[in-house]
């Protein structure tokens, strides 16, 4: 055996001494999961179909590439990596939409091997069908945007809406050209019929919400950042998600900064604790300058993007996360106002156009760094994902051109966890 061999060997045996951590997909929320746990020499495994990002931190010991979790026998894959790796009872983080419905939906099964902190299916439905989220908002009084919910073209041509209004998948169960985009806009009655008549060939005419179109951009738009523990917050945040890409309908925020709104705390805890809510979530609200309310878009039951600013502003979610699966007390905790989080590649362009449309003027964007920064991608400490982030954002932004063609088919098999070969480092 060699040196080198037996280094590895050595690894694994101090990995499984440890209780550790699977992540499953997402991207820099993932690269941020891993950098929270490996500081603190807390083992983390990554398996991805998708965005490789995090694979390149130097906290990642080991990193898996499977077919996804749309595929048949996803569950058997993850059955055998835990039983043929020997890590019974690892803590199992489902970090992007698809594989938080595969775990969700087989939250039992997966417990007999994991630490499971996807909230079961009946939970995170509420989460994932937005028609289950904004119903569930009305029933505990939390303000959403109008909505409809038509099932056929007829139903469509015969909502009262006033324009512009937005087109939005209810669901995202397949990647295409609807869902990449996250919202279409459309501005008369000609325009929506077309677009509804695109959007229904792409996701089905039961998977389409049509909602009012709320003005303002990134600067608009806030969320409250948590990780709950059986109906209660054990650590959260309020943060203003100042800038987004692209400015339109951001599918990711660019530089987010923590606030202090108790409206937004406070609305989010009505939506979670009829729930009794376990888990990471994130929950996005935009600022409706016509009533003055915060209303509810989305609800995301996993680590979001910009989740590396809660250690920075003093509230580490993925260690919290990581303490609760192993059923360690955890002392309530508040995330600091006045804390910025940068995704810098992005967030150049996303000013840009700010700055071209008039929206921002480049003194307001310099004074946006005068202050306690963390950044997407770039760490002092793991130099590596800093470095491929530029060119993996090119890559991601062309390949979402053609969002439609990258897509695959849901039917193909899955290889067995066991035959594949993990990347060690």
């Amino acid at each position: 055996m060699t040196s080198q061999e037996m280094s590895i060997g050595n690894s694994r045996d101090a990995d499984r001494a440890v209780t550790g951590a699977v992540i499953l997909g997402g991207a820099h929320g993932s690269l941020a999961v891993a950098r929270s746990l490996g500081r603190r020499g807390i083992p983390v495994w990554f398996v991805t179909h998708d965005h490789p990002i995090a694979k390149y931190s130097r906290y990642v010991a080991r990193s898996f590439e499977w077919a996804g979790p749309n595929r048949d026998g996803a569950i058997d894959w993850l059955l055998d990596l835990a039983a043929s790796s020997q890590i019974d009872r690892w803590v199992l983080i489902a970090a992007a939409d698809a594989e938080v419905r595969l775990v969700a939906r087989n939250h039992a099964a997966l417990a007999q091997a994991y630490r499971v902190v996807t909230p079961p299916w009946p939970v995170a439905r509420v989460a994932c069908d937005k028609r289950l989220t904004y119903e569930h908002a009305a029933s505990v009084g939390v303000a959403a945007p109008l909505s409809f919910y038509p099932r056929s073209r007829d139903e469509a041509a015969a909502v009262d809406c006033r324009f512009p209004v937005i087109l939005k998948p209810s669901v995202n169960e397949a990647r295409n050209a609807f869902t990449a985009a996250k919202a279409w806009r459309v501005d008369d009655r000609v325009e929506l019929m077309a677009r509804y008549d695109e959007a229904a060939a792409l996701v089905g005419p039961d998977a389409i919400v049509l909602q009012e179109l709320i003005p303002g951009g990134g600067e608009a738009q806030f969320s409250y950042a948590a990780v709950w523990n059986a109906g209660a917050p054990v650590g959260s945040l309020v943060a203003q998600r100042t800038r987004q890409y692209p400015i339109d309908f951001g599918y990711t925020s660019t530089f987010v900064e923590t606030i202090e709104q108790a409206q937004i705390k406070d609305a989010a805890c009505r939506f979670l604790e009829p729930l009794r809510y376990s888990g990471l979530v994130e929950i996005e609200f935009k600022h409706d300058a016509r009533d003055g309310r915060y209303k509810l878009l989305d609800v995301n039951p996993r680590p979001w993007t910009w989740i590396a600013l809660g250690a920075a502003a003093g509230v580490d979610f993925p260690l919290i996360q990581w303490q609760l699966a192993l059923e360690q007390r955890v002392a309530p905790q508040l995330g600091r106002a006045g804390v910025g989080w940068c995704h810098a590649s992005r967030d150049i362009v996303a000013a840009f156009q700010q700055i071209v449309d008039g929206t921002l003027a480049p003194s307001d964007y310099a004074a946006s760094f005068w202050r306690s920064m963390v950044f997407a991608a770039g760490a002092v400490d793991d130099l590596l994902p800093g470095i491929i982030d530029l060119p993996l954002v090119l890559a991601r932004v062309l390949s979402r051109r053609y969002a439609e063609d990258d897509a695959q088919p849901a039917e193909a098999s899955v290889p067995r966890a066991k035959s594949l070969q993990p990347i060690v480092r």
